[in-house]
């Protein structure tokens, strides 16, 4: 069958540094092409050259056999070649449906027709299995709803391939599943569709072929029939990664270090408790929306809360994130793009942002100081960057998340609070982060992950609370952890089981 895109030997340098070297890959119309690799691998760069988004250093691009340069995403486009894009790429302050047809608005009588692009927005949302209001501002959306927007808008434009960059990473297993069956759909009519995923149960789901990079060098195209995810982890990082998560340490006390009785978030938690002690890795599950993420940031003065908060005994209460920071409690927010580093900023700025009284003289900063902590922590935390001078927006997604860590770690807490920790992060990059909370927790710290991967809570933490409609579902001791466990609590089975069980002995 005759590729609808093709490319040949495709080579991109950054200056000096190349970062693609020779890739060929080949896409067919009514197949799943998946790319996979570490960050840093090439992944993004190779997609962006396909979508028209930058143009190779060397190489040719193929549409239907015949040779093409793109003048940019938008001749791509014109030709059929859509990107929906891992980072969020939409106006807040326009409604959904204003964002979905933002460029190609739909007219009549030389007026804008807001009501019929309403509703080709419900449609295609519908599809995609959300009911988000088409009139609601992007802004006020959930980043799991922003991301199906996001591939909502790609997929008005006709296309004949098209490029999906980490889809899944911030949606409930649910709306993931809504987005394969549109894969499926894409697949049946014909489309070309190149996937890439760091979640490899997904591509061993959804893909027909798979293509692996490592250090921006093509290591192998297989069919995935008969292919696992634990090979495809050996061949994206060269080694063996049968033994992804770390042993978990012993709890280094039974008192607890902090204590959270009836924690209430308007609007999002209620009545929420749970305890914590030194040298423990407590998960917190359950469905994107539950309130995770609202009642840590209700705990560390980052959005209005109320209940009692105990820390080693005293009574506590914190105005801002800085006041919490001091009592030794930090946070890594899911949004590390948006709330956790300034992108724009290089390293050293990102990483002593947090501690700059350690790195203070009088009024002055002390560079030399900086460019030792940058160098320690580049070095402690294995954050690959081609050059220091880089902005944070340059990094690799598992960079980014490294280089926050360390940022953090600059503020020596008690307490670490990760919420996503390896939300689109590879796998080499997983086992490493995975390493070092285990880590922390053997050195005494205490550390909170806020999870929406079960094999992840699973794998790492010692008990996991489950939230469920904001409030406090259950807990589920290490010897009961089980995927089972986590989703009976996460959706309210065990409620109906309970009920069942009950009717039987009345």
């Amino acid at each position: 069958m005759e590729s609808v895109l093709r490319a040949e030997n495709i080579s991109k340098s950054f200056g000096p540094i190349e970062v693609l070297s020779g890739i060929s890959l080949d896409l067919k119309p009514g197949e799943v092409h998946a790319v996979i690799g570490e960050n840093g691998a090439g992944k993004s760069t190779l997609m962006r050259i396909l979508s028209g988004h930058i143009a190779p250093t060397k190489g040719n691009l193929h549409l239907n056999g015949r040779p093409i340069t793109f003048s940019g995403p938008v001749d791509a486009e014109s030709h059929g070649i859509v990107l929906v894009h891992q980072e969020i790429l939409l106006a807040p302050d326009l409604t959904v449906a204003q964002n979905l047809f933002l460029g190609r608005e739909i007219r009549r009588f030389g007026f804008v027709d807001d009501k019929a692009m309403r509703e080709q927005t419900r449609s295609i949302l519908r599809e995609l299995g959300t009911r988000i209001d088409p009139d609601r501002e992007v802004g006020r959306l959930s980043i799991a709803d922003r991301q199906l927007v996001q591939i909502a808008r790609a997929l008005l434009v006709p296309h004949k391939v098209v490029a999906f960059d980490e889809p899944t990473a911030v949606l409930t297993p649910i709306e993931a599943e809504s987005l394969f069956e549109i894969i499926r759909k894409l697949r049946s009519q014909g489309v070309a569709v190149l996937y890439i995923s760091h979640r490899l149960n997904e591509v061993k789901a959804i893909a027909d072929r798979v293509t692996v990079l490592r250090d921006g060098r093509h290591v192998a195209t297989r069919e995935i029939e008969g292919l696992e995810p634990l090979e495809m982890a050996r061949l994206m990082v060269g080694r063996d990664m049968s033994k992804l998560y770390p042993e978990k340490p012993a709890a280094a006390s039974d008192q607890p270090l902090l204590t959270v009785r009836d924690m209430t978030v308007p609007g999002y938690v209620e009545n929420a408790s749970f305890t914590l002690h030194r040298g423990e890795i407590l998960g917190f599950g359950g469905l994107i929306g539950a309130g995770r993420t609202e009642l840590f940031e209700a705990l560390v003065g980052l959005r209005p809360g109320h209940g009692t908060i105990t820390l080693d005994g005293r009574q506590v209460h914190f105005r801002d994130a800085r006041e919490a920071m001091e009592a030794g409690i930090v946070y890594l927010s899911e949004d590390r793009k948006g709330k956790g580093l300034l992108l724009q900023q290089n390293l050293r700025v990102n990483l002593t942002l947090a501690a700059l009284e350690k790195f203070s003289r009088g009024s002055f900063l002390d560079g030399s100081g900086e460019e030792q902590a940058l160098d320690k922590a580049i070095k402690d935390f294995d954050i690959r960057t081609r050059r220091r001078d880089l902005l944070a927006g340059q990094l690799s997604g598992g960079n980014q998340q490294k280089l926050l860590l360390a940022k953090m770690m600059l503020v020596e807490p008690r307490i670490v609070v990760i919420d996503e920790p390896t939300r689109g992060v590879d796998i080499g990059t997983k086992e490493q982060i995975y390493r070092f909370i285990a880590s922390l927790a053997a050195e005494g710290r205490a550390v909170v992950v806020i999870s929406s991967e079960m094999q992840e809570l699973i794998g790492l933490c010692h008990r996991v609370v489950v939230m469920r409609n904001g409030r406090v579902a259950g807990e589920v001791a290490q010897a009961d952890l089980s995927e089972d466990s986590i989703v009976y609590l996460a959706t309210g089975v065990h409620e109906e089981r309970a009920a069942e069980i009950a009717a039987g002995h009345a």
